[in-house]
Order: structure tokens, then C-alpha cells, then sequence
């Protein structure tokens, strides 16, 4: 502001001076004689004035504004429109600012000669590429008829003008001073995410860390949706330092600042329109001072729900959160939602973002273990608290063929009673469920839920990839049963499939996963998956059965039972008590590997596997029934019997080793890739055992049948390697994970 100075310190430069006035803004403006002593005066005005304002010299250029130009244009093609239309050299033309506004728009400052800017203005018409403006899109911010000119002032101490309702861009400095190009340092937060249609809602403007004040603010309410028209009201709490702006043909829809004094946040209450639904941001430009400023600084999405839907939540947390919670935006243009993802659109391509700032910022929980830092979850989940607001993120993962991704919350890691997240890719969109599950029958139950509990805020279906970010109410009731994510610790129990029911999800055939412990959601952590040891017990003892037992039985049966005769071990022959010693515990392990893989899972799981590993079993079983029904040696029907009792061994063996290939690729094993080179050499190692064998029996050679008992001894040894390999890959997995911890 402008004050009188009576002590005389300002004789000095009185002869120089030629007029002086002031100007609409508040500033000071002086007229000079000539340019040469302009360094002078400025540095005594400095010397006398001190902070109390701020001294520029103007010279006789100016600028003028540009609206609505097409998102294509450049600065060399309004430098080449204005030197068309003006005839000045390109030299003299200084685009000072382009940047995008709403409506897929851009808008430009440029700097140029006073006549050439009052010569189009007059002319009222400007030929930008393809596009012709008219006047009012051509503008002029203020036309200087000094030569030169020293401007006094602290911006502008009642507020943002109208005029920049579009831009929301100070025009501090004729349009010289552009906004910051860090982190903004001020947040814009809400007192909910929820509203209902008509209701007020508190809005804050403060700084982080607390105690940084901010000095000029202008904030509006804008739809997250194209077009991103203003929405809404403002109400200025009495007495505050906020004056209403009526933008866009409408009353009381911006804010600003009344006075430009230090503050430490600001506080606007916001009306939402009784004729919108659907979700709004809250976008402004904040000054620090009057040479600092940041624009784009945005708040959480709003939703704007139907009165007779809307739930009340919390109100606005009265403490500062630590700023590592908190979410900054670092949008310097006018707001525009760049990386915006509509839940009603399907979008080429976007960018895997949900790994950014794990452990950091967000706590995130994926499958199988240790695949964050690759980056390579086949489903993963991410929660981040501000405040009362919870937010959660879920994405299945690349080539998975997932239909759905799903997180809950639960109190023990099992299945039942737990609160769900779903997002289901539906008609070309992602839709948001949320359900309750039960354990006996299992299901995931929609109707028991408010669905109004959880809100969608992004969410996208690109190349199968499903992802969405989720807002849920910090105190959710359901049958009785309350869920307080505010004070109560969870296991996040994290699922995909490939099948959906009429009333929900269908089984998580592509994996579940529960974390290792229950934890405070507002705490950020690195979590890792709990252990599912009779998922690993199962894997365990089929190995040992079907790898080990197994291919020791089916030997002994094949290549001893003519020269390990005449020792006998309770009446029997010595190759024939081997041998059915080692089938009875490879049938005793596989009933064991069954009831584990079932105790787990509660119910079938139909895949390659899967239905392999049935028909082993079956296959199995067949075996003793027949052996104990068989006929005598010297029985007609006997060689009958051998080929079928052949037959079905050699099968069932198979089949067993074919399953083990498939487990390798199930989420649940959270087996390496090259789990399958270890049974390759294995089959190879074991069909080599069967050629030396079968050479070895044709030979009448007394010594060299002796050679080839001290061979079984070898090929023992070797089974049992792979076999204690192959238990540890399965009882330690996922084995990378110890790897990269060492």
C-alpha cells in the first residue's frame, strides 16, 4: 500500500520524478525524466522503504493475455501470429507463459512493445494457427505509457480479481514472477469425503510442516470430470480472511483473500449443489509471499452423494498429521487431472504407479512374498491414512486373467466374518462391492453391506490389469459387528480368481494371501505374507511320496523281483517287502497331502492340478485293492493281473510328476520358475536309471548283477537329493526372499 513520507529521506529523487499515481492494484507508479538514473531511485527507494514493499522498474512494454487457444499451439506459433499481424521482429515477442486451462484450452502471456499490444487489441482479431481470436480471448493486462517506471507495492492485499477465474495465475509482476516449480509446501484438506446433495462442508487451506504461514489464497470447487466446471458455493466463516468471487456467471462459486497478511490456515465452508452428483476436487493457487506462489495445489476427490444414501463420518481431525503422510500435488498449471482415470472408461494405457512410495508413504501387502521389490505381484494392495480418511488401492496382476482383485480385513487370517473390498470389471468399467464373508459355507456376501461405506476414486481395466483406489469410512458396522480402522489392528487378507457368481466373487483360484500379522493401518510398514504351512506340508509330502517312495518302489518291482529272491523278510521275498513298504507310504503320504491341501482350502479348487492330482489319488488307491484281491502265481488270470497292476503304477507315477510341473506355477507354491529344470534333470537322471537297469537285466553275468545292486545304492542317494531339494524349495518359499534379505 502507499504511505506518506514527511521525514524528507525522498527529496533526493523529487527532481527526477515526473508525475506520479496510483494504480487500481494499490501499487505506486513514478514517471521519470529519462532511463539513466532509474538504478538510483530504485536503490533509495530501497534503502528508505526497506521490506515494506516491493520496487520494480517497467518499462514501456506490455502484455496481453491469450485465451482459448488450441492444445496444439506453441510459443513460436503465437510469436509468428503476432509478427504477421504487428510486423515487429520475432526478437522483440517473449512468450512469458503457456500453460493449459479447462476444455482441453491453453492460455498464454506475452510480453511485447506497447504499440504492438494496443495495435491488437484494437484490431480485436489474432490468427493462431488454425484458430482465430476475437476479443474476448484477447486481452490486455495493462498497457505502461511510461518510459520508464518504478511500481511500489505488495501485489494484491484485497484478493484475486475476477478476471482470473480461468486461470486462477497471479499476475504478480506484470506476469513476470511464475509460480514455483517444487513440492508445494501448503495442502488443501477436507472434513470428509463424503457429502450429501446441499450440505456444507469445511475446507482448509494450511502449511506443512504447522506454523508455515500463507499469505494471499484463491480456491474453487471443481467437478473431477470433463468438462471440470466450477461447482458449488463458498460461505465465508465471520470474520475470516476470505472474500467471494462470482466466477463463470455464477454467485459465490471462487474464494480468495481479503487482506494479505501472514496466515496460518484458512478455513471456508463449501456448499454442495442441490443438482450434482458425483465427485469434486478442491484446487487452488497459494502465495507465500509475493514472489512465491504455487498453483495446482488440489485436495482429495469429494464425493456428492443423494441425501437419503449419505452416512455421516468423522469430522476434521483437529491435530496436524506428520508430514510424511501427507499427499502433495505438484500440478503447476490450473488444475487439469491429467493422470485422471474415470471408473466409467476404459483407458489404453497408464502408468504401474501403485508401487511408488511402498514403505515410504503407503503400507503395501502383495503376492507371493517379496514380490514388491520386483514389482511383479500377481495381486497387490496398498492402504494410506490422512487423517480420517482411509484409502486403499488393489491391482491384480499382468497376465494373471484375473475378473476380480479383493482385499479384507480381518481379525485371524481365515476366511469368515472379515470386511471386503471388490473391484469387479463390469460392461467395459470397474464397479466397487463391498461384502461380508462367511467361512461355513464360504461366501462373500454383498447384501449384509452398506455399499455407501466405500467409495470409488480411481480405478482402470487396461490389458487385464485391474486396478482401482477406494476411500472407506473409518467406522463401519456390519451384522452387529464393528470394524473401527481408526483403533483397531487387522490382517489384510489380499485374493484374485478367474470366476464370478450371480451374487458376487468366485473362488480366489489365481491366489490368497493373508498378511503375517494384524497391524495399525495408520501406520506405514513394510508387511509380509503369513506363512501357509499346510499349503507347504501338502507340497512336502506329495514330493516325498511321488518323487522319493514312489520311484524307489516302482524300481524294485520292475528290476529286482528275479534277483533279490531267497532271502526272505516275514515270508517274503526281499525285493517284494521293499517294494510294497515303499507304495504303503507313498499311499500314507498322499492321504496325508490330501487332508492338508483340503483342511486349507475348505473346498475343491478345479485346475490342472488340481484335477491331476485327483486322478493320482484314485489311481492311487486302485492299486492295493487290486493287489490284495490278486490272483495265485501259478493262476491263469495272473499275467493278466501283472499288466494291469503295470499299467495303473506306471500312470498314477506319471501323472503324479506331471502335477508337480503344474503346482510350480500356482501362486499359492510361490516355487521359482526354475523349479521346473530341477525335475527335468530329475526325470532325466530317473529315465537313465531305468535304461542301465533294463540293460543290466538281460546280462546272465553273476558280477555284473552285483555291480548293479551297489548302482541301486547310487540312484537311492540321488533320489533323495532331489527329494530334500526339492522340500526345502517348497518348506522355504518364496526362496528369493532370503536371497535378497542376505
Amino acid at each position: 500500500m502507499v504511505t506518506r513520507r514527511d521525514d524528507g529521506r525522498l527529496n533526493c529523487i523529487k527532481d527526477d520524478v515526473v508525475r506520479a499515481r496510483k494504480t487500481q492494484n494499490g501499487d505506486l507508479l513514478l514517471e521519470l525524466k529519462s532511463k539513466d538514473g532509474d538504478r538510483k531511485i530504485q536503490e533509495e527507494l530501497c534503502n528508505v522503504l526497506g521490506m515494506n514493499a516491493k520496487v520494480r522498474t517497467v518499462t514501456d512494454l506490455s502484455y496481453i493475455e491469450l485465451r482459448k487457444l488450441d492444445c496444439l499451439v506453441t510459443a513460436t506459433d503465437i510469436s509468428t501470429a503476432i509478427t504477421k499481424a504487428t510486423g515487429i521482429l520475432g526478437s522483440a515477442i517473449t512468450v512469458k507463459t503457456l500453460r493449459p486451462t479447462f476444455n482441453e484450452t491453453q492460455m498464454a502471456v506475452v510480453c511485447l512493445p506497447q504499440t504492438a499490444a494496443a495495435f491488437l487489441v484494437k484490431k480485436r482479431t489474432l490468427v493462431v494457427g488454425w484458430m482465430v481470436l476475437n476479443g474476448c480471448q484477447l486481452l490486455e493486462k495493462e498497457i505502461f505509457f511510461f518510459i520508464t517506471l518504478l511500481a511500489l507495492g505488495t501485489g494484491l492485499p484485497q484478493g484475486a480479481p475476477e478476471s482470473v477465474c480461468e486461470t486462477m495465475l497471479p499476475f504478480h509482476a506484470g506476469g513476470s514472477i511464475l509460480p514455483e516449480k517444487n513440492v508445494s509446501p501448503f495442502i488443501v484438506e477436507t472434513a470428509d469425503s463424503v457429502i450429501a446433495q446441499g450440505e456444507t462442508l469445511k475446507v482448509e487451506i494450511s502449511g506443512v510442516p504447522a506454523g508455515l504461514n500463507l499469505g494471499g489464497f484463491m480456491v474453487q470447487a471443481r467437478n473431477w470430470n470433463p468438462p471440470f466446471g466450477i461447482v458449488g458455493q463458498f460461505s465465508s466463516i465471520k470474520d475470516g480472511p476470505v472474500k467471494l468471487l462470482n466466477c463463470d456467471d455464477s454467485v459465490n462459486n471462487s474464494a480468495t483473500h481479503n487482506n494479505a497478511g501472514a496466515k496460518p490456515q484458512v478455513i471456508i465452508e463449501w456448499r454442495a449443489p442441490l443438482d450434482f452428483l458425483g465427485q469434486v476436487v478442491f484446487n487452488a493457487t497459494v502465495a507465500e509471499a509475493y514472489n512465491k506462489f504455487w498453483t495446482g495445489v488440489v485436495s482429495n476427490p469429494i464425493h456428492v452423494v443423494k441425501r437419503d444414501l449419505f452416512v455421516e463420518t468423522a469430522q476434521l481431525p483437529t491435530t496436524r498429521l506428520p508430514s510424511s503422510t501427507m499427499k502433495y500435488f505438484t500440478t503447476q498449471a490450473p488444475y487439469t487431472p491429467s493422470e485422471f482415470i474415470s471408473s466409467n472408461v476404459v483407458i489404453s494405457s497408464r502408468m504401474d504407479v501403485i508401487y511408488n512410495d511402498c514403505g515410504a508413504r503407503k503400507t503395501c501387502f502383495g503376492s507371493p512374498d517379496g514380490c514388491i521389490i520386483s514389482k511383479s505381484c500377481i495381486s497387490i494392495t496398498a492402504v494410506t491414512v490422512r487423517g480420517n480418511i482411509f484409502e486403499f488401492e488393489l491391482q491384480s496382476g499382468k497376465d494373471s486373467k484375473a475378473v476380480y482383485v479383493a482385499m479384507g480385513l480381518s481379525d485371524d487370517a481365515k476366511m469368515g466374518g472379515d470386511l471386503v473390498i471388490e473391484c469387479v470389471p463390469e460392461n467395459g468399467r470397474v464397479s466397487l462391492y463391498s461384502s461380508y464373508t462367511s467361512s461355513s459355507p464360504y461366501a462373500a456376501i454383498r447384501s449384509n453391506v452398506f455399499q455407501n461405506s466405500a467409495h470409488l476414486i480411481n480405478a482402470s481395466f487396461v490389458d487385464g490389469v485391474i486396478y482401482c483406489k477406494v476411500q472407506r469410512d473409518p467406522l463401519i458396522t456390519v451384522q452387529g459387528r464393528t470394524f473401527d480402522l481408526r483403533n483397531d489392528k487387522y490382517h489384510l487378507l489380499l485374493a484374485s480368481g478367474t470366476t464370478l457368481k450371480d451374487t458376487g466373487i468366485g473362488f480366489h483360484d489365481i491366489g490368497r494371501s493373508p498378511s503375517g500379522n494384524r497391524i495399525n493401518l495408520a501406520v506405514v510398514q513394510d508387511l509380509g505374507g503369513s506363512k501357509m504351512v499346510l499349503v507347504h506340508l501338502h507340497g512336502a509330502f506329495m514330493i516325498t511320496a511321488w518323487i522319493g517312495t514312489a520311484s524307489l518302489g516302482v524300481i524294485f518291482a520292475r528290476y529286482f523281483k528275479h534277483t533279490w529272491v531267497g532271502h526272505q523278510s516275514c515270508g517274503k521275498d526281499q525285493w517284494f517287502t521293499w517294494h510294497r513298504s515303499l507304495m504303503v507310504t507313498t499311499c500314507l503320504l498322499t492321504v496325508f497331502g490330501l487332508v492338508s491341501i483340503w483342511v486349507e482350502l475348505k473346498q475343491a479348487v478345479w485346475h490342472a492340478h488340481s484335477i491331476l492330482g485327483l486322478m493320482t489319488i484314485i489311481l492311487c488307491f486302485i492299486q492295493p485293492i487290486g493287489a490284495f484281491f490278486r490272483p495265485g502265481p501259478n493262476d491263469e488270470s495272473r499275467p493278466c493281473f501283472n499288466w494291469f497292476h503295470w499299467l495303473v503304477g506306471n500312470v498314477c507315477h506319471t501323472l503324479a510328476i506331471v502335477a508337480i510341473f503344474f503346482s510350480v506355477n500356482l501362486s499359492t507354491s510361490e516355487l521359482p520358475e526354475w523349479t521346473d529344470w530341477i525335475l527335468v534333470t530329475f526325470i532325466v537322471l530317473h529315465c537313465l536309471a531305468h535304461l542301465i537297469f533294463s540293460i543290466a537285466g538281460a546280462a546272465s553275468d553273476r558280477q555284473l548283477n552285483q555291480r548293479i545292486n551297489g548302482l541301486l545304492g547310487v540312484y537311492g542317494i540321488v533320489v533323495s537329493f532331489f527329494v530334500v531339494v526339492l522340500i526345502l524349495l517348497v518348506l522355504l518359499a518364496p526362496i528369493e526372499q532370503y536371497w535378497s534379505s542376505s
